[in-house]
């Protein structure tokens, strides 16, 4: 079974999705180069794009493409609580028929604040996967605890392990790997360079190999996303590229 290739629509970046006319507009790009699936981002969205999740739905699917759903909200809110629009989240996942729904950590403090995660993730029958971002929240320690209370909840709560997101914390990936990766289920791909005293996302240079080293140390079977910059004039040849790279690394 061919490794599947998820095409984040953030890539494209905001400016240039706005002018073609929103995220359905890179669907085709994203089928032509052979991409077997799109992450659709909440932050993209204008109140008429939101309220038009069936569209979008029908219109994807048109598209042969597989979806999962990224919302810019914390699981934990600030004082540890679970975040009250999680609930509405699941519910939009479930109207795009995404494969999940793909959250921050937030500020998680103890195992006790996701028992009601249970009941949520059960009512929506939604699938729910927690990544490490680029805030204190997703540094090390909190996602490794955050994976010990699903193990101890036996909640089914996977992670997305952003490759490159561990820079902006300065933590190491390799060193994330290492302890994360058997919960890890989702690959956000992308490589980074330092740039005024933070990072920049690049394309992995197939002549760098940390990164393919670091994809070594993580599972081979579950989805990678591409979510590096994808520019150029011909999108479709260059999503391309990359979706081929990443299927054959």
């Amino acid at each position: 079974m061919k490794r599947k290739i998820i095409v984040v629509t953030a890539a494209y970046g905001h400016e240039r999705i706005q002018s073609l006319g929103g995220q359905a507009a890179v669907l085709p790009f994203i089928a032509a180069a052979d991409a077997d699936g799109v992450e659709i981002r909440r932050e993209l969205f204008t109140p008429a794009e939101l309220n038009a999740l069936p569209a979008l739905a029908a219109t994807i699917e048109s598209h042969n493409l597989l979806v999962c759903y990224s919302a810019p909200e914390p699981l934990c809110l600030f004082d540890g609580s679970l975040n009250p629009q999680l609930p509405a989240l699941l519910q939009e996942a479930r109207t795009l028929n995404a494969l999940w729904l793909k959250v921050s950590l937030g500020h998680f403090q103890h195992k006790s604040a996701l028992e009601m995660l249970r009941g949520w993730l059960a009512d929506s029958g939604m699938t729910l996967v927690v990544e490490n971002d680029q805030t204190d929240c997703g540094q090390l320690a909190p996602m490794q605890r955050f994976k010990a209370a699903c193990r101890v909840l036996d909640l089914p709560v996977t992670l997305t392990f952003d490759m490159a997101n561990w820079l902006w914390v300065g933590e190491s990936p390799e060193e994330a790997a290492r302890h994360l990766a058997p919960a890890v289920s989702y690959i956000h791909v992308k490589a980074a360079v330092a740039h005024h005293y933070h990072y920049r996302a690049i394309a992995p240079d197939p002549a760098d190999t940390r990164w393919a080293e670091l994809l070594n140390r993580l599972p081979a079977d579950v989805p990678r996303g591409i979510e590096f910059p994808l520019e150029g004039r011909d999108l479709t040849a260059v999503t391309r590229r990359y979706v081929n790279l990443l299927r054959e690394e």
